[in-house]
């Protein structure tokens, strides 16, 4: 969302010496991402979703034609987690008569509550997380002076990735210098194409 809506303004603020063009780009532009990146989301989700229904049917229809050959193969992944054999039997035993789908499910085919597809959960989530993103360069494009838009788009661009970079970084126990440096480039690469074609075509926008 950051970047996308950045871009997009750059890449129209770099032909245009005037405001409302810019806050047109953005707007639209994150309306746009927003959407997209809903959609394309749920679509990706609910064909994981899609798969992972087939699955737990195909193990249902297993269940009940070959029990004993199933409760061998939960057992089995018991065994390969550490336990010993005699164990790992009872362990599938009780995990079957309490619930079989649900243990194949989880142990055999990973996946459970916490994991299940939600497509559309997931498209809100994106939607929302491009949109907040997005609202981070419509503001600088609103408040920022005409005569350095493009060095204001492109340092709190900047400053935003950067903290955006560390806090992912933070968040998955990595390098926070690398994530920051890698965003950055990036980050620098889309805006410098975008402005470039700006500057290229002459787009002159009234």
């Amino acid at each position: 969302g950051i970047l996308s809506t950045a871009s997009l303004v750059i890449g129209i603020a770099a032909a245009s010496d005037t405001r409302s063009p810019i806050i047109l780009a953005a707007v639209a532009g994150i309306v746009a991402g927003a959407f997209s990146m809903a959609a394309g989301e749920y679509v990706s989700v609910s064909s994981q979703s899609d798969v992972e229904n087939s699955d737990l049917k195909r193990e249902k229809k297993e269940l009940d034609e070959m029990p004993a050959l199933e409760l061998k193969e939960l057992a089995k992944i018991y065994i390969g987690r550490g336990l010993d054999e005699n164990l790992a039997m009872e362990v599938a035993i009780q995990l079957t008569a309490h619930d079989a789908l649900a243990a194949h499910a989880r142990d055999e085919l990973g996946i459970n509550e916490i994991t299940q597809a939600q497509p559309m959960q997931a498209a809100f989530a994106s939607a929302m997380a491009f949109l907040a993103g997005g609202l981070l360069p419509l503001l600088v494009s609103i408040f920022a002076p005409m005569e350095n838009m493009l060095a204001c788009q492109y340092l709190f661009t900047i400053l935003f990735l950067a903290l955006s970079g560390a806090m992912a970084a933070k968040a998955g126990g990595s390098n926070r210098m690398a994530s920051v440096i890698r965003i950055c480039i990036w980050g620098t690469a889309a805006m410098f194409a975008s402005g470039a074609v700006g500057y290229l075509f002459s787009i002159q926008i009234p």
